[in-house]
């Protein structure tokens, strides 16, 4: 019998990480076949056509520009205030709804879900989210005592599935007195999906019902990959929709750096709450404060001091924004490829809008892709599907990856 010594309350407490794994297994048929000849689809970074993880260059210059004192000195645990400040300019640009707003820095987007889950849901509690969904989530509630609890994203006709929505609420709070709703939206990981605005109106109207019968509702609306999804001020119309919400109704955005700054190892990211109430506000930013302090005491100044420079100055704005639009028209190239190809062959996607990753349904998928490797395509398996990497994938790869898929899929279910 093995020697243990972590608390009984953490065994088992272990992640298979199916897209890690992958990796690295794509990484070796690279070593061994040569880069040309292997499809990797398993990177969730932006990628130039030479395949390597890019860097916007008005963050390598803006970054490298910075004083030592940026990288070594310590940051207060909510973050710098004009950090703060900007982030919520950041995570709104024109849209921003009526009502208080307040910042809390978190080490990336990952550590603004965290701090949403430890604090707007009870230990033991249903939290609320799509079947398709990032894997982490599932970790994340585990973590500190909660249940991920899903409802179907999509319904027959491919659209949002308002339905299985709203009677997953409905069950939930019929057991417990709150719930904490998690939206992955726009640029869904892994499918890039997106809610249209109908689509949060009709959210929003199964929350003010179940306020109105004295539950109390938090929507965490993760925007992680929002820089990459069309026009900034087009993409966030549905932001509007959270003026003048009841009290008992609180909307959080998880912001990342990761993904819209190419800062994905600096691990900067906000946790933005939204209430019509400051005694919300206030609530949320003493709570926020000492989930961080407790968490990782306080995030990277530099990538902070980064944000700020940039939004404050035009010229960096206008050439940052030029940037990430120039990284979104080559990943919609992509993702243009796949689809047309996949239509061609009768494959089956989820609907995508925009976004990093690109998703095939299968309840096979760790057998598509083993047989996907023999082609020296390597994707990651998920639970309802196979996910595509479309934001590191050259164009000219991309070509036949769907024929591929289909024949796959073909071969395991056959």
């Amino acid at each position: 019998m093995s020697t243990c010594m972590a608390a009984a309350s953490r065994e088992g407490k272990k992640i298979n990480d199916v897209v890690f794994s992958s990796s690295a297994a794509a990484k070796e048929a690279i070593k061994k076949y040569g880069i040309k000849n292997v499809v990797n689809a398993t990177v969730g970074c932006y990628a130039g056509d030479d395949e390597k993880v890019a860097c916007l260059p008005v963050v390598e210059k803006v970054y490298k520009s910075l004083p030592m004192s940026d990288f070594i000195t310590y940051a207060p645990p909510v973050g710098l205030a004009d950090y703060r400040s900007d982030v919520i300019d950041a995570t709104f640009e024109d849209q921003r709804p009526d009502g208080y707003t307040a910042a809390i820095a978190t080490a990336g987007g990952t550590g603004a879900v965290h701090i949403a889950i430890t604090n707007y849901s009870e230990v033991g509690d249903q939290v609320l989210t799509t079947d398709w969904r990032w894997s982490v989530y599932d970790n994340l509630c585990d973590e500190v005592g909660r249940h991920l609890t899903t409802f179907a994203m999509l319904d027959d006709s491919h659209s949002f599935n308002i339905d299985s929505f709203s009677s997953a609420v409905a069950a939930i709070l019929r057991q417990q007195d709150s719930l904490l709703i998690m939206l992955n939206t726009p640029a869904n990981n892994p499918t890039g999906f997106a809610l249209s605005d109908r689509d949060w109106e009709e959210v929003l109207d199964v929350c003010r019902f179940h306020e109105k019968n004295g539950k109390r509702i938090s929507i965490l609306v993760d925007i992680a990959y929002i820089a990459y999804t069309g026009d900034k001020n087009k993409v966030r119309t549905f932001m509007k929709q959270f003026s003048h919400l009841p009290e008992h109704i609180f909307v959080m955005f998880a912001y990342s750096m990761s993904k819209g700054f190419t800062l994905y190892g600096q691990r900067a990211g906000a946790l933005v709450g939204l209430s019509s109430s400051k005694d919300v506000i206030d609530e949320f930013q003493e709570v926020g404060k000492y989930s961080a302090r407790t968490a990782w005491s306080n995030i990277n100044r530099a990538a902070m001091t980064l944000l700020s420079i940039v939004r404050r100055d035009p010229a960096l704005l206008k050439e940052l924004e030029t940037e990430e639009n120039n990284y979104f028209q080559n990943i919609r190239r992509r993702a243009d490829i796949f689809m047309e190809e996949a239509r061609a062959c009768n494959l089956d996607f989820v609907p995508y809008k925009a976004g990093f990753f690109i998703s095939v349904p299968t309840l096979k998928s760790a057998q598509a892709c083993a047989k996907l490797q023999e082609d020296l395509i390597f994707a990651a398996p998920l639970a309802r599907g196979i996910r595509l990497g479309v934001c590191s994938i050259p164009a000219y790869k991309m070509t036949g990856v769907a024929s591929k898929i289909k024949k796959a899929l073909e071969s395991v279910d056959g």
